[in-house]
């Protein structure tokens, strides 16, 4: 597994470690990875039937992740989420 250093706004780590604290994750480490799959897996989804079916879906999927490769992210509004 690769490992990625984040920096958060104090606001937002807060209500990772309540999520922690709570027991609803083991720890920071899980919160993040379940965000990060729920973002992807929005994304995804905010793709499907915006290309045309050419009947080649590997062809398919490869443009839809090239195109989400190259997405800029609003780090602004992400970081005002506190």
């Amino acid at each position: 597994m690769d490992v990625a250093q984040v920096r958060l706004p104090k606001a937002i780590m807060q209500q990772v470690d309540s999520m922690v604290e709570s027991g609803y994750y083991a720890n920071r480490s899980e919160v993040m990875r379940d965000a990060m799959r729920k973002l992807i897996h929005e994304r995804v989804h905010a793709q499907v039937g915006t290309i045309p079916n050419t009947g080649d879906s590997v062809k398919e999927i490869r443009a839809i992740r090239k195109k989400l490769s190259k997405e800029k992210w609003d780090v602004k509004r992400l970081n005002s989420l506190d």
